[in-house]
């Protein structure tokens, strides 16, 4: 009697059965389970960790060597402080060279970070060349500046510490910097002038000298005597220790005013002692003067009425 399940089951072994068990379907599935979690995902997992052990290796070593970076930096810059001490170097040009080292290494240790981090330092290099005239057009200005800078320091119109009058400001200047000087002034504002434009501006310093004259002018009645005027702020003059003996102070008749005879006063003192010697003078000249019989005179104007 034929019966269909023995034949199913009686077949040559390379045919393929129409029904297939349930054990071996469990098994079957079991397998593919085994073979998803424990082959494919295993090995994708321990990719994707040995990818982020890497990278995180990579970013710490890059890390390490910003920070040790940062550190030889600071110290270059110390031992460039210390051997510009020793041999005297201007301020101003210290100053300056200071920030252009900074400028400089701080740039290779970027691009040496960079260049751990997997970028292709090369291919940098080589966009920033090829964008080298456009970004000279839009920077054109700051490197104005910077050659404005290298002149004032190969020039030396001015140095740090000097008290200068530019571009409309005066001040003491603090600092040259690579593209502009600070300066500070009386009233204690900092200011920053470009070093494009204070180069090629005109420039008063009033500290490059050693001595500087104070000019005074004062305005006496008409009628009075000039010599014994002159008398009276020469021997000002004499008493006090801050006004030079050589060159000696001299009182001239500057002007016949409307209202008065000017006298001007003229005086060499220490450049630092230039305002307080100027204000001293004019409160000194102002008290002394009426002691001597001499008037200061007020602007004086003559009306004639006519009657008709």
């Amino acid at each position: 009697m034929f019966n269909p399940l023995s034949f199913l089951f009686t077949q040559a072994e390379d045919a393929v059965p129409l029904i297939v068990p349930d054990s071996i379907q469990k098994a079957n599935l079991a397998q593919t389970i085994d073979k998803v979690i424990h082959t494919d995902y295993r090995e994708f997992f321990m990719n994707m960790a040995n990818d982020a052990i890497w990278v995180a290796i990579k970013l710490a070593g890059a890390l390490l060597v910003w920070f040790i970076g940062r550190w030889i930096i600071r110290r270059i810059i110390a031992i460039l402080d210390a051997a510009f001490n020793r041999r005297k170097v201007d301020a101003s040009l210290r100053s300056f060279l200071r920030n252009l080292v900074k400028v400089v290494f701080t740039l290779l240790l970027i691009l040496t970070v960079v260049q751990m981090l997997g970028v292709n330092v090369t291919s940098i290099i080589a966009l920033f060349a090829s964008a080298t005239l456009a970004i000279g057009m839009a920077l054109s200005g700051t490197m104005q500046n910077f050659a404005g800078g290298v002149m004032i320091l190969l020039l030396k119109p001015y140095r740090v510490g000097d008290f200068i009058s530019a571009q409309g400001q005066s001040g003491t200047v603090t600092e040259i910097m690579l593209f502009s000087t600070k300066i500070q002034t009386a009233d204690n504002q900092t200011i920053y002038i470009p070093n494009s434009s204070i180069s090629s501006a005109i420039i008063d310093n009033y500290s490059a000298a050693e001595l500087r004259r104070v000019d005074i002018s004062v305005g006496i009645s008409y009628g009075n005597d000039v010599d014994t005027a002159r008398a009276a702020i020469l021997e000002l003059c004499r008493n006090d220790k801050r006004i030079m003996d050589t060159p000696e102070p001299v009182v001239h008749v500057a002007a016949l005013a409307d209202s008065s005879v000017n006298l001007s006063a003229r005086m060499w003192v220490k450049n630092a002692d230039y305002w307080n010697v100027f204000f001293s003078m004019n409160e000194k000249i102002y008290k002394t003067l009426p002691q001597k019989g001499i008037d200061f005179p007020f602007p004086q104007m003559d009306v004639h009425l006519k009657n008709e």
